[in-house]
Parts: structure tokens; C-alpha cells; sequence
């Protein structure tokens, strides 16, 4: 970033910032501390894999966490669906447009209503709900799942709706509100409820890509840059 005098890189990992009056201050694991007039926060979110063997060497390959992230790359693949209840129902709803061998694997026992049933059955959508024990995989890719019961089925593609949570806490510390969903809430702007604090990619969005990321960030930083000079002004 050398053609940018006043743009400047640093490695360290913040833990914790504070808000005084007009300012903030952000201090690192080793101790370091730097102050601002705002702050972006772009920390992203972490999601909870079940800690079961093949899942965290598939996740991001052939265990995919949205159809529109690349899951048109399995089109007309056997495909599982790690889910219950009303994300089971979205997402199958999503993928069916996608290959017609769809399965729910609800880990557990179903939980749908009378007429989310009738709506998987009518759509041939099959549901099992013994509880996987394992990801059977090659390098990632999907070739598997084996079940507690020890019975095992083929499958090409698997998607997952697994829990997630903030990669920081800092936002938290700092007083900003989150959505039903675990997002941090922002205006339209990527501004929080606290004055000065923006948010940008991951942590504050339902839509998980790098065009979102990119295009959250480019307003946030605009807005920032904006109330730096009216304050100024």
C-alpha cells in the first residue's frame, strides 16, 4: 500500500477496545494500544462444526453451507441436507431447484409441522433422522455417511445449516446490538447503534460472499470518511 501515505498495516491480534467520549482505544494481546475517532470492525463470524470425523476436511468443498455460494457446481448430485425444522424446509425448498435427490438428515428427531410435511412428501424429499457419525470424504469431497445405527448411504453433496458465532467479542464489549440471528445490526450504512462504530462482511450479514464483503466495506469505509471530514468541517 505504499501509494497511500496514510494507509498502514499492522500484525497483531486486537482483544478488546473501549470507547471514551470522542474516541476509541483498541488494544492487542500484546499489549499495544491504538486510538481512533471511529472504528470498522470486520471481524467475521466462525461457524460451530460438529466436532464429528470428515466434517471439518469437507466443509467448504462438497459440505456446503449455501446454494448460492456454489452449490450449482453439484447440480443434479445426490444430495444430503444436515437440518430440521423450518432451515431444513428453506434450504431444501433452495437446492430442489437444483437436483431432484434430496435428502433431510435432521440429526435427531423431526421437527415439521403437518403441512411442511406434506410439502417435503409431494416433493419426493426423503427424511432420516438417525444421527451421522461420520463424513466419509476423499480430499473433501463427499463420498458418504455413516450413521450411529453403522448403515451407510451415498451421497455426492451434503449442505449444512450449523450454528455460528461472532469471531470477536469486541463488538460486543463495546455495546452494539445483534440481530434474532447473531448479526450485528447496522443501518443501511453499515452504521451501528453506536455512534462511530461501522461494521463491514461476515458479522453483519445473512448474505455470506466476497461481493457482499466487498460492497459492505466499500460503504462503510465511505461513511467513515464522510463523517471524518464533517466533523472537520
Amino acid at each position: 500500500m505504499s501509494e497511500y501515505e496514510t494507509v498502514h498495516f499492522h500484525k497483531g491480534k486486537a482483544i478488546d477496545a473501549k470507547k471514551s467520549e470522542n474516541s476509541f482505544e483498541v488494544i492487542t494481546e500484546k499489549g499495544e494500544k491504538f486510538h481512533s475517532k471511529k472504528l470498522i470492525i470486520a471481524t467475521g463470524i466462525v461457524d460451530e462444526i460438529p466436532d464429528l470425523k470428515g466434517f471439518k476436511e469437507s466443509w467448504g468443498i462438497s459440505l456446503i453451507h449455501c446454494p448460492y455460494c456454489h452449490g450449482y457446481e453439484y447440480k443434479g448430485k445426490k444430495t444430503g441436507i444436515i437440518a430440521n425444522g423450518d432451515k431444513a424446509v428453506h434450504i431444501s425448498s433452495l437446492v430442489k431447484n437444483l437436483t431432484e435427490d434430496v435428502t433431510i438428515l435432521t440429526q435427531g428427531k423431526a421437527n415439521f409441522t403437518d403441512e411442511q410435511l406434506e410439502k417435503l412428501k409431494r416433493n419426493n424429499i426423503q427424511i432420516i433422522e438417525t444421527e451421522i457419525s461420520e463424513l466419509k470424504h476423499d480430499n473433501g469431497i463427499v463420498e458418504s455417511i455413516i450413521f450411529s445405527d453403522q448403515t451407510e448411504i451415498k451421497f455426492e453433496a451434503v449442505y449444512g445449516a450449523f450454528p455460528f458465532h461472532q469471531h470477536s467479542d469486541i463488538p460486543k464489549n463495546l455495546g452494539c446490538e445483534f440481530t434474532e440471528f447473531g448479526h450485528i445490526k447496522t443501518d443501511q450504512f453499515q452504521k451501528t447503534n453506536i455512534p462511530g462504530i461501522f461494521v463491514c462482511g461476515d458479522n453483519s450479514s445473512m448474505m455470506r460472499s466476497v461481493s457482499n464483503a466487498v460492497m459492505t466495506g466499500n460503504v462503510a469505509g465511505a461513511m467513515v470518511n464522510m463523517e471524518l471530514v464533517t466533523d472537520c468541517f
